[in-house]
């Protein structure tokens, strides 16, 4: 499938994901630690945080593994400049990275990877990798704030699927199949979304594409990954539940992190 077609799909199935409760986190985790100047955005997929935060001012580095997934977002940071420019100061660099060993040349102040990002993670080696290269990115004193779905979470979707959706422009079937000794869940999902006005006029009627996706997340022990964290060099490590400044509980969904280089 297209670029176009793929992304078009994407933003519109997570046009309801919560982004300016992330956008608003990492504000005011700035706010308590201080506003950086550079952001990294991990995963930063279509843009949907990276263009926001450049909006406000910051320099950002999106660095996603998906070239098609950076392709719209630049197309998307375009269309926004057009509409209003970014505040002074503020700018968009897309790279094309693995997060396990990402560099942007030049230290960053802070680094960001929310929309649980991290859960692709499979192995601890994976996430320890994309630790140690985080501390390596960032400027002594910089702020690492990111989200991951809880095994609290990851059980919670396996008992509550399957999932639909069923709207005039879109719709989906979901399943999942969980491995609870990993803690490892594996999405099954099977979109349907209308085609374009442009295609349909070369089309003798209405016709809807489809899309197969296969997505698989774990989750891991909160306290695995504080100490991993810790093995990567960060200190003053604190973990909070659900976007709130509160201490996770057994039933957080989502447990963020903010961690500091010395």
């Amino acid at each position: 499938m297209a670029y176009e077609r793929f992304s078009y799909v994407y933003d519109r199935l997570m046009e309801d994901m919560p982004y300016e409760e992330w956008l608003q986190f990492a504000r005011q985790c700035w706010d308590k630690y201080g506003t950086p100047r550079t952001v990294v955005d991990l995963g930063c997929g279509t843009g949907s945080l990276a263009i926001p935060l450049a909006k406000l001012g910051h320099e950002v580095i999106g660095i996603d593994l998906s070239g098609d997934m950076l392709t719209i977002a630049q197309q998307k940071a375009d269309t926004a400049q057009r509409e209003a420019p970014f505040a002074k100061g503020g700018k968009l660099t897309l790279l094309q990275q693995d997060i396990r060993e990402w560099t942007i040349g030049k230290p960053a102040d802070a680094v960001v990877s929310f929309c649980d990002c991290l859960n692709y993670l499979l192995e601890p080696d994976d996430l320890a990798d994309a630790f140690r290269q985080t501390y390596a990115g960032l400027a002594p004193g910089g702020i690492f704030a990111f989200d991951m779905h809880t095994p609290y979470q990851l059980q919670s979707y396996w008992e509550s699927q399957p999932f639909m959706l069923n709207e005039d422009d879109v719709a989906y079937i979901w399943t999942c199949d969980f491995d609870s000794e990993r803690c490892e869940i594996e999405h099954e999902l099977t979109v349907f979304v209308k085609e374009d006005e442009g295609a349909k006029r070369e089309s003798a009627g209405e016709r809807f594409i489809r899309v197969d996706e296969t997505h698989r997340q774990r989750a891991y022990p909160l306290d695995q990954v504080t100490l991993l964290l810790k093995a990567a060099g960060f200190h003053d490590i604190s973990v909070y539940a659900d976007f709130l400044w509160k201490k996770p509980t057994e039933d957080t969904q989502r447990a963020f992190f903010v961690a500091v280089k010395k």
